[in-house]
């Protein structure tokens, strides 16, 4: 039984989405955070480093929301903007970052902005303030916030790509689905009873209950002269003529012989026979 093209289009359609979707998830979601986090514990050990402490804890990094993060230490200790920036920038940069996001340092007590600046892709509409005033040594916490539309441009490309690839393969599977059904179709379409069997003259074919009987190019070609006049003499010479002479071949006895393998073939239905009329031809007879 043929299948919907419909129904094969949609499921190809759902599978590739779900993939893209799985893919994006994975390249966008989960491995930009993780890629983040170890950024930022990147650059809180580069604070402690300047701050001359190689052993206090950097604590677990925090995804407060999809784009914003949150970097705690467990001791107190000293800001110097420049250093901030500087590390943050350095630490981004080797990873591909986007480049536009907001940092902002605050108390831990009052949870107040104690610092904060604003970078941009293109340096002259980035805002740092204040580069020059360090932070005494207190209870901070550092939080950046990506701007939402700067989503990287690589994954842009490949999700376009998959969706266009979905759109392609589903039209190319529905086209040839298409082409398929109308060719099975038109096949079908030129099909003869001939007593128990049907008689696929284009596909060179008996079929008797489902059972394929294969015939050859002569042998189908004289069954076609005979069901189209049927229980009729048809002289010797006209089927020689129009089978073997009219491709440029004359032969001897190969009429009889394809004859004698055609009543083969449907000696299994006795209400069909071909008979032959002596020194006259043959006659395709049914009762």
């Amino acid at each position: 039984m043929s299948k919907n093209p419909n129904l094969i289009v949609n499921k190809i359609s759902v599978y590739l989405f779900v993939v893209i979707v799985l893919f994006i998830s994975c390249t966008t979601s989960e491995n930009f955070s993780e890629r983040v986090k170890v950024c930022l514990r990147n650059v809180g050990h580069q604070l402690l480093l300047s701050n001359g402490d190689a052993s206090s804890l950097i604590l677990p990094i925090k995804q407060l929301n999809e784009s914003t993060f949150k970097l705690s230490f467990q001791d107190s200790l000293e800001i110097q903007p420049d250093s901030l920036v500087i590390f943050v920038n350095r630490s981004f940069k080797k990873s591909s970052f986007p480049t536009n996001y907001i940092l902002e340092v605050k108390s831990c007590t009052k949870e107040e902005v104690v610092y904060s600046y604003e970078m941009r892709k293109r340096e002259e509409k980035s805002i740092i303030p204040c580069k020059g005033r360090a932070l005494p040594k207190d209870c901070y916490f550092i939080e950046v916030q990506f701007h939402k539309k700067s989503t990287s441009n690589k994954s842009q490309f490949i999700f376009y790509g998959l969706l266009f690839l979905a759109l392609v393969s589903s039209v190319v599977v529905y086209q040839k689905r298409r082409k398929n059904k109308t060719t099975t179709t038109n096949n079908l379409t030129n099909v003869v009873s001939l007593g128990i069997f049907e008689f696929y003259p284009e596909q060179n074919k008996l079929v008797k209950q489902a059972v394929e009987i294969s015939l050859s190019k002569k042998e189908c070609e004289l069954l076609e002269i005979f069901i189209s006049r049927p229980n009729e003499i048809i002289k010797r010479e006209e089927l020689t003529k129009r089978v073997w002479e009219d491709n440029g071949v004359v032969v001897g006895r190969s009429l009889d012989t394809y004859i004698s393998k055609l009543r083969k073939k449907l000696k299994d239905d006795t209400s069909i026979k071909i008979t032959n009329i002596h020194g006259v031809g043959y006659k395709l007879e049914i009762d």
